[in-house]
């Protein structure tokens, strides 16, 4: 906690007036970009298993915490106490299997006993459930494949969904039909991109269905592509060879080198 507080202090000096003229400055609306960008950071280093990394990484994040928390705090609005005090009551609060008498043997049996308590919560606030949406809840600044999987999870709980998992593989085949008719048909490129939409969101049904988070799993194809074309150019390098004299032979030949290479497999010249 000596660090903590620390931190908060180094803040608060920052933005005083014998301070950083950049920290003054800011908002909370010019610091969202920070707050994405450090997020994304964090990701890349437990992507790469790096602990040097993300234990930087989450500071660099924590630092927005702290940030956000002195402006509310110099607005009157909350301290960086109230954040602490609040999160630390919703920990308690959601897990009565832990600090209270409930009971719960696996993290499937959580589940049910977060919505309850979320109900609870809600009813506290004076928010009526009776005009509430199913949808309620979604962010709509999360990362478009990460709010299709949270729209699709609560639209499946209150029993909008598939009998079985075929059903979700018909509806992508159909998807992906009427995407490449718009294409033949020579629709409008904004009808194409809703029938991309609607392809990509059944695909993440698809996750859904598989238990596998597309976000994460689109971030680590990302990843891996990354390492491969860029191994792609070493090779190349190495040869010299510009990449954009190849044909598609000798790219697709260049592309499987790259693939042994970061699957651990012998390149061969």
């Amino acid at each position: 906690m000596e660090s903590f507080d620390r931190l908060a202090q180094i803040m608060a000096q920052l933005r005083a007036p014998d301070g950083c003229p950049w920290d003054q400055v800011q908002t909370h609306e010019s610091l969202r970009p920070y707050l994405i960008e450090e997020s994304a950071e964090v990701l890349d280093a437990i992507a790469e298993k790096n602990p040097r990394a993300l234990c930087e990484e989450l500071g660099d994040l924590l630092l927005q915490v702290v940030f956000h928390a002195q402006l509310a705090q110099e607005a009157g609005q909350f301290s960086l106490d109230d954040v602490c005090q609040g999160i630390g009551d919703k920990l308690v609060r959601r897990h009565p299997h832990v600090f209270g008498d409930e009971r719960a043997e696996s993290a499937e049996a959580v589940k049910p006993l977060w919505d309850a308590i979320k109900k609870q919560e809600k009813a506290a606030r004076g928010e009526s459930a009776e005009n509430a949406s199913a949808l309620d809840g979604v962010a709509t600044a999360l990362p478009a494949l990460a709010g299709a999987l949270q729209i699709s999870k609560k639209a499946a709980k209150v029993g909008f969904e598939w009998p079985n998992e075929d059903g979700v593989w018909d509806k992508v085949r159909e998807e992906l039909d009427e995407l490449q008719s718009a294409r033949d048909e020579g629709e409008s490129k904004e009808r194409q991109a809703e029938e991309l939409g609607d392809l990509l969101f059944s695909v993440v049904n698809i996750a859904r269905w598989r238990k596998v988070d597309p976000e994460t799993a689109l971030r680590d194809v990302n990843l891996k592509f990354k390492k491969r074309f860029e191994t792609m150019e070493a090779l190349a390098r190495k040869e010299a060879r510009a990449l954009d004299t190849l044909s598609a032979e000798e790219w697709d030949a260049l592309w499987n080198r790259a693939k042994s290479a970061t699957t651990g497999e012998i390149i061969e010249s």
